[in-house]
């Protein structure tokens, strides 16, 4: 007995099937134009309607689409009045459609809670999901400190933004970095690998007030790094130092606030080496594993399948 999930993020179409103890998941990148920095929705959402029958016949060739019980998928980005996103229509609408065809029970989670359960399951902590915890969502549009709590039903969790970044993101930052390096968007991975041959370089003491802070300022120096002639490995090297320490810093305000709190991070930015370093070394932090810590839908397939043990427990 099985879930299926779906997540067609603005970066990934994922699909993931889940039994209770473990899973598989099969995702594949959306194609952006050299030099571009992203996606318009509408191209997403094509991009994403080719792909999911792909990602479904691999699942099939693996024997995992068997006795499926209940389906899912990330319907918005977060669970909160007024979140949204285009491309979250084209998991939606087929995850819809198995389950009526299947004639199994459908339901909706948001594409961070999903991220939440997938760092949780990942690291050997589904616990997390049982009390509050603190959470870094980190990812190419979003850099967000969160109080995560379980919801009433005791299935996903609740996050309440308590801090982060205050403009643009660790994941924006990270990749108009490597698009200035002359990198393929989204460049995280290649950042992280480039930014390994370069020595320790002191980062720029950016300002963390309440948990915040904003990485604008940043932008312009790495910018001007680059028109400087520094090279690629030490302006990889130097953006992503930055970013680590500004997460440590913010964390640690939050650790005074809340003392005791497990720290949780999950979101493509979470799979950085050197970030995971920083911060398992100095504030104790659990880490998805990295293949989970991108967009994927297995957090999204553990939900599904919490929620379809719930309801059969009444």
């Amino acid at each position: 007995m099985s879930v299926l999930a779906l997540d067609t993020s603005n970066y990934t179409t994922s699909a993931a099937v889940f039994d209770g103890r473990e899973g598989e998941n099969v995702g594949q990148l959306l194609q952006v134009r050299p030099g571009e920095l992203g996606l318009r929705q509408s191209d997403a959402l094509f991009q994403h309607v080719k792909q999911l029958p792909q990602l479904m016949e691999q699942l099939a060739a693996q024997g995992r689409l068997e006795h499926i019980q209940a389906v899912g998928a990330s319907t918005r980005p977060r669970a909160v009045e007024g979140s949204y996103m285009p491309c979250f229509l084209a998991g939606t609408s087929q995850a819809q459609c198995l389950a009526h065809m299947l004639g199994v029970p459908f339901y909706a989670f948001s594409h961070q809670q999903g991220h939440l359960a997938a760092a949780a399951w990942s690291a050997g902590r589904l616990d997390l999901l049982e009390g509050p915890f603190w959470a870094w969502h980190l990812s190419g549009g979003t850099t967000e400190l969160l109080r995560a709590q379980p919801e009433p039903d005791g299935v996903a969790m609740t996050a309440e933004i308590l801090g982060g970044t205050s403009d643009i993101s660790a994941g924006q930052l990270i990749d108009r970095t490597g698009v200035l390096l002359g990198l393929q968007f989204p460049a995280g991975k290649a950042v992280d690998q480039l930014s390994a041959q370069a020595e320790k370089v002191k980062p720029f003491p950016v300002k963390v007030e309440n948990c915040t802070f904003s990485l604008s300022g940043m932008e312009n120096k790495v910018q001007q790094m680059v028109q400087k002639g520094e090279s690629p490995e030490t302006v990889a090297r130097f953006a992503l130092e930055t970013v680590a320490r500004a997460v440590v810093k913010a964390t640690r305000q939050a650790l005074e606030q809340y003392p005791g709190l497990p720290v949780l991070c999950s979101g493509g930015v979470a799979s950085n080496s050197l970030l995971r370093q920083v911060m398992e070394r100095e504030c104790g932090a659990i880490f998805a594993q990295p293949r989970f810590s991108t967009d994927n839908a297995m957090g999204t397939a553990i939900l599904t399948w919490r929620a379809l043990e719930r309801e059969r427990a009444q």
